[in-house]
């Protein structure tokens, strides 16, 4: 019995069968065949077509009940993968050039999908990206390899992947998942949150997982202390099932919080908010005050196009509906470093977490900006709606992106479509250049919320997504909380609303410094509110004023976190 070791992300205890996943990339040579065995190539690429025909049949039928827009995908694929002008191309390579089949999809799908990428009309660039799937299918079927896909899933699994990109996680099908395995990623990397989302057992950062374990083996996830027990004996399995029962009668503990207000032991009320990623119901929302963050993003991450303007309006429409009249901070698109477009080609930069990306890119792209903000703004009519920007650096990407947000409502006052003019605008603090000029930046904007995971990688220039750095990774470092501190400081002094809409604000460490710095709002996924709620519970506001202001005087983060162990366990 082996034991593989991990970042514990996102708690719980799974057992079960594991789905090793790899993307499927094809490597594919100039390669041509002997004259006189034409019609036997033709016929294997034929078969081809038929077998890839089958798959997308099967796909579509499993999602065309639950997810019709996914399986509409599907359906697309089809139409392309018997495209007549792609189909005739392919066979004259085949059968006038001798060109080996692979050779002959490769070349002719990739020549069709780069022409186009080059069109303007973004709709028609996009099939671009259907076209390559299509191929990569094709290529597939040709060298006899299975399919794999985390979108439909046959059975109940746990899945080991190197990483999950957001493309993967915003198809995942929960359902059959019963925890997640990379190789790379640490606490906010967006596998994680996704996990923490769905509330999915996840250990990330096992080196050379997809390497070590082996499809259809059976494993145990120690999501709580970062394990992966492998082929477990039958006293192990009977430890972990007597683990996992004081772990759900734990959950069902802090469950009982859960409906209540965030009220501490002296009386003191906090609001308390959700993020989610989807214009889906979410059934959290009815245990918080407000959604903190709405990751727009997953919008396009989960369409095959860049969506339209009516698309995107119905979706914010959609979530203001879902989210019971409660306020939505909506932030706009934050695609680059680690989240891309599968039908946007964004440049290769040597750093891309710090290169064009989130409002900078969105500021490059105007077309892009004022889409969503159109759409956005439309959707404000209908509830209680805000505006939040990411990755800002610098006031004049405030000033910038304001500057849109007024053209955007001039163009729809001239239009006589209505939206709310006074609209909250706010920011994500999240690089230290704009909080350490927290005071001016809280004279330009409405609120703010703090994203401590980026806040935490740029403050320590550490890069979040390298399990090997974890230890690096520190957001309750004395340079974390003192630069919390500030921005929190400087809030409240303009009377501004600060919120931390970070994985900081999940963690019930966190929370009880964040409380005792000032903060009044704290935002998180689901899977956190009732553990949270809990610990505001236990504490008096004059307790976390005194932790915090002790934990300001701490030199390291090590002793800052057994310092906060000690205060959290003396009031369970």
């Amino acid at each position: 019995m082996n034991v593989l070791k991990g970042n514990p992300i996102s708690r719980g205890i799974a057992s079960g069968k594991l789905f090793i996943y790899k993307a499927f990339t094809p490597d594919i040579r100039e390669s041509y065949f002997e004259a006189g065995e034409e019609q036997k190539h033709l016929e294997q690429f034929n078969s081809a077509v038929k077998k890839a025909a089958k798959e997308l049949d099967r796909i579509y039928d499993s999602l065309a009940s639950e997810s019709p827009d996914k399986a509409n995908i599907f359906a697309a694929h089809k139409e392309i993968l018997f495209d007549e002008e792609v189909a005739e191309d392919v066979g004259n390579l085949i059968l006038e050039d001798q060109a080996m089949p692979d050779y002959a999809v490769d070349k002719v799908f990739t020549e069709f999908a780069d022409m186009l990428s080059k069109i303007d009309d973004p709709l028609i660039a996009a099939r671009s990206t259907d076209l390559l799937d299509v191929r990569n299918r094709v290529l597939r079927i040709l060298q006899g390899k299975e399919e794999r896909n985390l979108s439909v899933l046959t059975e109940e699994v746990i899945i080991v992947a190197h990483d999950l990109l957001p493309s993967d996680t915003a198809t995942l099908d929960r359902e059959k998942v019963l925890g997640i395995i990379t190789e790379i990623g640490g606490a906010t990397s967006h596998t994680a949150i996704i996990a923490r989302s769905y509330k999915i057992p996840a250990v990330l950062g096992v080196p050379d997982a997809t390497k070590i374990l082996l499809n259809d083996q059976f494993i145990i996830l120690d999501a709580l202390k970062g394990e992966v027990i492998l082929d477990p004996d039958d006293d192990t399995k009977e430890k972990y099932e007597r683990k996992l029962t004081d772990f759900i009668k734990d959950e069902v503990e802090a469950n009982k919080y859960l409906d209540k207000p965030a009220v501490t032991a002296d009386g003191e009320t906090y609001h308390v908010g959700l993020n989610i990623g989807s214009a889906e119901p979410d059934e959290n929302i009815k245990f918080a005050d407000f959604v903190g963050l709405f990751r727009t993003e997953f919008l396009y991450m989960e369409s095959d196009h860049m969506p339209t303007e009516e698309e995107q309006f119905k979706a914010y429409k959609k979530v203001l509906a879902n989210m019971m009249g409660k306020p939505v901070t909506l932030r706009t698109l934050d695609i680059g470093g680690d989240k891309s477009l599968k039908y946007m080609t964004l440049p290769k930069e040597d750093n891309p977490f710090l290169g064009n990306r989130a409002l900078r890119l969105c500021l490059s792209l105007p077309d892009l900006f004022k889409t969503q903000l159109r759409a956005a703004l439309r959707a404000s009519a209908f509830g209680e709606l805000e505006i939040m920007f990411p990755m800002v650096g610098t006031i004049d990407d405030i000033r910038n992106a304001k500057a849109v947000v007024d053209d955007v409502k001039s163009e729809l006052r001239s239009e006589s479509i209505p939206f709310n003019e006074a609209i909250k605008i706010g920011i994500m603090i999240e690089i230290p250049s704009i909080a350490l000029v927290a005071d001016i930046a809280a004279s330009e904007v409405d609120f703010a919320s703090i994203g401590t995971n980026d806040l935490t990688q740029y403050t320590h220039a550490v890069d979040r997504m390298n399990a090997d750095l974890v230890d690096y990774f520190q957001s309750l470092s004395p340079a974390m909380i003192r630069i919390l501190d500030t921005i929190i400081s400087e809030f409240n002094k303009a009377g501004k609303p600060i919120s931390v809409c970070g994985e900081l604000a999940g963690d019930p460490a966190g929370t009880v410094v964040l409380m005792g710095l000032g903060l009044r709002k704290l935002s998180m996924n689901g899977s956190n509110i009732a553990r949270v709620k809990r610990t505001i519970s236990k504490f008096s506001l004059s307790e976390m004023v005194d932790i915090a202001n002790e934990a300001k005087g701490i030199s390291t983060q090590e002793e800052v976190l057994e310092y906060l162990d000690v205060q959290i366990k003396s009031h369970d």
